[in-house]
């Protein structure tokens, strides 16, 4: 009684439990492949009822998406978009190097690898990936782009089309492909700054404004 009524009230232990078969399925699938990752496995992986999965979750697919997810709410929070200080160029640096921090993280690369490899379902699998990671962080650097907009920091009349620009410039970086045969050269904390230096560099120039002011 003492649980359902705790499970009732608020959702800590509900959000813990979610969270811990997230983490096991989101190793699973690098480990495995989305169609040999099954609920079984999820369910010996994170030590629970395959019951407990099919609470949280619809199905696989659903399991799958909140994987992806799970990595990309890590990297772009609203806590990030609203807690980053500065003037334009320091919001955009640290929200361009965690997002390019992310892209070259092992698991992000193993999921895209992982996709690619599935023929069957590669389709699918894309589509959830865009919705749960791109989608999302485009929707959070938008987001951020109207406040620097609003407040006549940057010249951004479409924050849509910009924010993809923007997510553009360190999904599109070689740092990216450097990873697979140099990952140490890659992940260097003097190489992410300089690309993201210039990055942003090229954006705000772009996008004219007072980068360095508060407006």
């Amino acid at each position: 009684m003492t649980e359902n009524s705790q499970g009732r009230r608020g959702r800590p232990a509900n959000e813990a439990l979610g969270q811990t078969i997230v983490n096991a399925a989101g190793e699973l699938f690098v480990e495995l492949g989305f169609q040999a990752t099954t609920m079984d496995k999820v369910a010996q992986r994170a030590k629970i009822s395959k019951l407990s999965i099919y609470r949280h979750f619809e199905n696989k697919e659903a399991l799958f998406s909140a994987a992806i997810a799970a990595h990309c709410h890590q990297f772009a929070p609203q806590a990030l978009i609203e807690g980053v200080g500065g003037s334009a160029a320091d919001q955009l640096m640290a929200v361009g190097t965690s997002l390019l921090r992310t892209l070259l993280s092992p698991d992000v690369r193993s999921v895209e690898a992982m996709i690619m490899a599935d023929k069957t379902n590669q389709k699918s699998l894309s589509k959830r990936q865009y919705e749960a990671g791109p989608a999302y962080v485009i929707a959070q650097i938008e987001a951020l782009l109207r406040q620097l907009h609003a407040k006549a920091v940057l010249n951004v009349p479409d924050p849509l089309g910009s924010a993809r620009l923007f997510a553009a410039l360190f999904k599109g970086s070689d740092l990216l492909t450097i990873a697979r045969f140099d990952e140490a050269r890659a992940t260097d904390d003097n190489e992410v700054e300089s690309y993201c230096r210039s990055a942003v560099a090229m954006f705000i120039a772009a996008h004219g404004g007072n980068a360095h002011g508060g407006g």
